[in-house]
């Protein structure tokens, strides 16, 4: 992803996604009296773009098959697809019994992972910029 949008447009990408991330969560939690801490809010932006731009990329996963671990290849766009939906319902799931859900921002994920995927046209270089 740095080397799609540069070194500096990267990082400012990155901060601007756990802000965008942090706001979602505080709209959605508004009286919420716990802090919320970490970057997974901006890692969920950098996930939303690399979707993007690499939506047929195969992401090795592993997957429980009984008592067998398999390892599939999975597109990006499928694997960060269903990534995505549980955290939306799981965010939603959280407003409806909020003990239950509670000490992980759902909706700081959809909200970096939204950013990110709205906001890769104004970070990303033109082509000719590539490395490779």
């Amino acid at each position: 992803m740095e080397d799609r949008m540069g070194h500096l447009r990267f990082l400012a990408f990155y901060l601007l996604s756990g802000l965008a991330a942090s706001l979602i969560h505080m709209f959605f939690n508004p009286l919420s009296p716990v802090p919320t801490i970490g970057a997974s809010g901006a890692i969920s932006g950098v996930m939303g773009a690399y979707m993007v731009l690499f939506p047929t990329s195969r992401i090795i996963t592993l997957v429980p098959f009984f008592f067998l671990p398999l390892l599939l290849e999975i597109p990006a766009v499928i694997f960060l697809g269903l990534w995505f939906l549980s955290q939306f319902f799981s965010g939603l799931f959280s407003l409806l019994a909020p003990s239950s859900f509670g000490g992980i921002a759902w909706w700081a994920h959809v909200g970096g992972f939204l950013f990110g995927i709205l906001s890769l046209p104004f970070f990303k270089k033109k082509r000719r910029y590539y490395l490779w």
